[in-house]
């Protein structure tokens, strides 16, 4: 579904350089690496968010891309069930998409009125509503303590088996998280950044021991 060839060197990019890989429908992929090497830069990428680079990324024709960011950036004027609808949410698939987060009730909210962890799960109800072929997630658990990350964990590992052709690519910090999500682990280091690690994860290899070797290597 998604083909990077990516020459950052080549186009005269400061954080990312020569990148290779494939996404595949069903692919779950965790994107890991240290703070600052460019991990959101390459997802604002293959977003098409990033000029110098989103050229050299072939998607397939169609392709619908959702975006959870870091911040939630829904409206804070409208309501959530009006920021579904500014996606182009039909009333019924707000209520089915607030019910599958865990937000029903929650429609006639603010922003405003939710804790950090609702605000999330109404933005990723939000990036669902587009009926994404590929999902992007920029650090979900941020910020939310351990509980709550647990439990966006187990929605987001839910809402993925409910669509097994969907793929996934998350940014985050914490090898754990690859451990529950991901099938396959992307390792980015170096200056510029490339993936140092493009790995399937399966059996008793886990990417708190892969990510573990490449920091010490």
């Amino acid at each position: 579904m998604l083909e990077l060839r990516l020459d950052g060197p080549g186009v005269g990019h400061p954080v990312l350089g020569k990148i290779d890989a494939q996404v595949r429908a069903g692919d779950r992929i965790c994107l890991l690496g240290p703070s600052g090497v460019g991990k959101t830069t390459l997802l604002n990428a293959i977003a098409g968010l990033d000029p110098q680079l989103s050229s050299q990324i072939q998607r397939r024709a169609g392709l619908r891309v959702g975006y959870l960011f870091q911040e939630h950036r829904l409206l804070p004027w409208r309501t959530v069930r009006q920021n579904l609808a500014m996606v182009g949410a039909s009333a019924a698939d707000s209520e089915r998409l607030l019910a599958e987060v865990g937000l029903a009730g929650a429609g006639d909210c603010l922003p405003e009125q939710l804790s950090l962890g609702m605000a999330r799960r109404a933005a990723l109800a939000r990036s669902l509503a587009i009926k994404p072929d590929l999902l992007l997630l920029d650090e979900p658990f941020a910020s939310l303590d351990a509980e709550r990350a647990g439990e966006l964990r187990q929605l987001i590992t839910r809402l993925l088996d409910q669509h097994p052709d969907m793929a996934m690519i998350c940014v985050t910090h914490d090898p754990r998280d690859a451990d529950e999500l991901a099938n396959r682990l992307w390792y980015l280091s170096g200056t510029p950044a490339t993936l140092r690690c493009d790995e399937r994860l399966a059996g008793a290899t886990s990417a708190s021991q892969i990510s573990a070797r490449l920091r010490s290597a």
